[in-house]
């Protein structure tokens, strides 16, 4: 037994040699029991033998570290009659009275957050000077960012209109040019229309003036009406009109026919008049005349007017037709122009002209035949 400084512990008896019986086995108590439990018999019967090499506590002055009851007569003598009944028996509190000690949760502190220093600016300042310093600080400051901001907006409104207006980012190139041209038997020539659109080669699109464009291409021989539009980034489209020749005169002054449209308007020049359009003949400077001869043979259907050689006039009543095979046809006046094309039409399909060399239409309801 070991005495109250520790010292004389007799040798523990190596656990191979133990003797393993069911009511020899030791009994260890739980956590909650080793402090309060007390063994069911009320403890070891006096006078009982410890086995050799087991430990008990003799004394208060037991070696630290060991967890053993307060008592020298616990449980732990495993060869006792009292330790066999406690080890057989269902391990309860010794007396109801005794409450189990449970274990206490240990409880960490939990660290404060760090410190935030947010440093805050008065808002008034406390003296008159301070707070008329603070006022001009201010206009300043707002002068200075509306003055920013203007001439920033100043900056890009020029940088824009330069590129849109000045640089060859938008300039216009010949070689995209787009001609359209509307119009039967037209004799536009586009080499023309081209020469008119390359003298503005390298205008930047927003500044090229389509509107002079269209009165210069107006100009060119054949063109009734014309329309221009930018084409971007670099291109421009041409729709063009054309005047479509409805007869050929001799030309004045010079060798060839004129061609004119149903207007009186010169659409070209050629050197031989055209197998589909018939010659017409009035006198000089006569402009109702040659405007009456137009206006029929404008009305005229295909079929009709390829058949039409020539037509002359003295007045613009007295208009006359020559048709390819020799037949002469009185038409009067530029008036009931469908009535007498409807007439004519009508003899020329039926037997009634065959030998004739003159058919007066003037008066359609009444035809006369020669």
């Amino acid at each position: 037994m070991a005495g109250a400084d520790g010292a004389g512990v007799e040798p523990e008896v190596p656990a191979a040699r133990r003797p393993r019986t069911a009511s020899s086995r030791p009994v260890v108590p739980r956590s909650d029991e080793r402090a309060d439990e007390t063994p069911r018999g009320g403890g070891d019967p006096p006078g009982a033998a410890t086995p050799p090499g087991v430990r008990t506590p003799a004394s208060a002055g037991t070696s630290a570290g060991a967890r053993t009851p307060a008592s020298a007569g616990s449980a732990a003598s495993a060869s006792s009659p009292a330790s066999a009944r406690s080890a057989a028996s269902p391990r309860t509190p010794a007396s109801a009275g005794t409450p189990a000690t449970a274990a206490t949760p240990v409880l960490r502190p939990v660290p404060p957050p760090p410190a935030v220093s947010i440093r805050v600016p008065p808002v008034v300042s406390t003296t008159s000077a301070a707070r008329f310093a603070e006022r001009a600080k201010v206009r300043r400051t707002i002068a200075r960012r509306q003055a920013i901001s203007l001439v920033s907006a100043g900056l890009a409104v020029v940088a824009v209109a330069w590129v849109l207006l000045w640089s060859p980012v938008l300039a216009l190139d010949p070689d995209e040019l787009a001609i359209e041209i509307q119009g039967a038997g037209s004799v536009v020539a586009s080499d023309q229309v081209r020469e008119v659109v390359a003298e503005r080669d390298g205008t930047p699109l927003p500044r090229l003036d389509t509107g002079g464009i269209r009165q210069d291409v107006l100009d060119v021989p054949g063109v009734r009406e014309a329309s221009v539009s930018r084409d971007w980034p670099h291109g421009l489209t041409v729709t063009i009109v054309a005047r479509e020749p409805v007869a050929a005169v001799p030309a004045q002054g010079r060798s060839g026919y004129t061609l004119l449209d149903e207007e009186g308007v010169q659409v070209g020049h050629v050197r031989k008049a055209p197998g589909e359009l018939p010659v017409v003949d009035v006198p000089a400077g006569q402009k109702r005349t040659l405007r009456a001869v137009l206006e029929v043979v404008h009305e005229l259907p295909a079929e009709l007017s390829a058949q039409v050689a020539s037509i002359s006039a003295r007045t613009q009543d007295t208009v006359s037709m020559e048709l390819r095979g020799g037949l002469r046809v009185d038409w009067g006046s530029s008036s009931d122009t469908t009535l007498k094309i409807a007439v004519l039409t009508t003899l020329l399909g039926s037997d009634a002209v065959k030998g004739a060399t003159v058919v007066d239409v003037s008066a359609p309801r009444m035809p006369i035949i020669k």
